[in-house]
């Protein structure tokens, strides 16, 4: 007997999120919580997955020791460390679905640091991070650290290309190591999305702290498996929500308004406790501002293996060609392949 639950609606939450939180959060997402090297299944097909594992593992041993600034504790008559010599990280250049964020935590779980000195966390995060905390704050927090991950490393205004090189540069003089993924490699960040040669300088700086390890292959999301689930009725995905204790119904015009009204750095706290989210109407995303938003709540219910359930469209018209052709089209089919997975997730909730 199926029992009847009222469904939650994201567009009635509001979260406030203090700057303590976005700190103590900078660990890999749930889905993440227990990969390792030794989880990573290589395609054979694709020697580099293997490569990836060797010199990513031998990477994280390298990370033992003391911390090139003491341990993050200030030595009032020791000298200043010498910049390190060469690249002080990694950087995973590689298309969709090839396990770079899995090799990105199992990294941050190698490497020989006790939690609070290791951070990991999306590009976004980071550069929410800053605005929480202030960049003073923010470099006096992460330069105690071992290790910094980011994740989906991309720079989308010139603003962000300043804001980052000045801090990774920081940072790594402070003797924090990097290690990022992205779709884009360090030299190509920001190009079709604004003037880059009028900050290559700032995107020369960043790549120069970076060793790029390609990682071919494609889409594990898609390896294999059969395709997406096509969407469902109206009355399917609100018969769903109401079957399923901590789902969200929203329709998704709705859903898109409100997101306009949460800073995205909160899009985490959003999706707190949900064990579902339910949305009708799927349509076309009308501009990139709002595009650029979905892609945010779309890897923050990712990262948290929220399923979802939808009417309306699928998830692959979602963008408009123009969208799927400029700057900002990893961005856009990261996040096509992303919810296409979690509608794959959600197929169960309709045969509840």
């Amino acid at each position: 007997m199926t029992t009847e639950a009222v469904p939650l609606s994201l567009c009635a939450r509001e979260p406030h999120v203090p700057a303590e939180r976005l700190v103590a959060e900078m660990v890999p997402p749930p889905r993440f919580d227990a990969v390792r090297f030794d989880t990573y299944i290589p395609d054979p097909n694709q020697p580099s997955q293997t490569e990836a594992v060797k010199v990513l593992s031998t990477f994280a041993s390298g990370l033992g020791g003391a911390h090139a600034t003491g341990s993050g504790r200030r030595r009032w008559f020791a000298k200043k460390p010498a910049a390190p010599a060469g690249p002080r990280g990694v950087y995973l250049d590689g298309g969709y679905g090839v396990g770079k964020t899995h090799l990105l935590a199992s990294l941050w779980h190698a490497t020989p640091a006790e939690p609070a000195l290791k951070a990991f966390g999306t590009f976004v995060e980071l550069t929410n991070l800053v605005g929480a905390l202030g960049f003073q704050q923010t470099v006096a927090t992460l330069s105690g650290h071992r290790l910094l991950c980011i994740d989906e490393f991309e720079l989308d205004d010139p603003g962000d290309t300043v804001l980052v090189s000045t801090l990774l540069g920081k940072l790594v003089d402070a003797g924090v190591a990097l290690a990022a993924t992205s779709n884009t490699l360090p030299g190509k960040l920001g190009e079709g999305r604004f003037a880059a040669a009028d900050f290559l300088r700032e995107i020369q700086g960043l790549s120069a702290h970076f060793r790029p390890l390609r990682i071919d292959g494609e889409d594990y999301r898609h390896r294999g498996l059969p395709e997406a689930p096509p969407p469902y009725a109206v009355e399917q995905v609100t018969r769903a929500a109401h079957a399923t204790p901590g789902a969200s119904l929203d329709a998704f015009p709705d859903l898109l308004e409100h997101l306009a009204r949460v800073h995205p750095s909160r899009y985490g706290a959003l999706t707190d406790g949900l064990a579902a989210v339910c949305l009708t109407g799927v349509e076309p995303v009308p501009d990139q501002s709002t595009a650029l938003r979905l892609v945010v709540l779309a890897d923050r219910l990712y990262d948290r293996e929220v399923p979802v359930l939808a009417s309306g469209l699928p998830f692959d018209k979602l963008f408009s060609d123009e969208m799927l052709n400029g700057g900002y089209r990893k961005k856009y089919f990261r996040a096509i392949s992303r919810l296409t997975a979690l509608a794959r997730d959600a197929k169960g909730l309709v045969d509840q």
